[in-house]
């Protein structure tokens, strides 16, 4: 098994994993981590085949990425923060009531 495919294995098992945490796991902070899990995979998918066709744009666009997901998760931990703060919990059941 070459290096490429070594490496989208593991980019699959990482996105697998952090999906099965997203559905099994009712805890908000661990459904949170696990999405980060998931967008790990899919970036290491990216890095790997930025590097099998030698192109620099894959790097480029990593970086969006990792700038977009420290964003996300700068409004997300407040956000969850405060829910809990309200709620007393992080189980997600107990924010059915927020949903439009």
């Amino acid at each position: 098994m070459d290096r490429t495919q070594l490496l989208l294995g593991l980019a699959v098992a990482l996105f697998s994993l952090g999906l099965l945490g997203v559905i099994v796991r009712r805890n908000v902070l661990v459904m949170l981590m696990c999405m980060e899990l998931m967008l790990n995979g899919v970036i290491l998918s990216l890095v790997t085949f930025a590097q099998q066709t030698a192109t620099t744009v894959g790097a480029a666009l990593v970086f969006l990425i990792f700038v977009v997901a420290t964003a996300e998760i700068a409004l997300a931990i407040p956000i969850v923060l405060l829910l809990v703060r309200e709620k007393r919990t992080l189980d997600i059941d107990a924010y059915v009531d927020l949903k439009g």
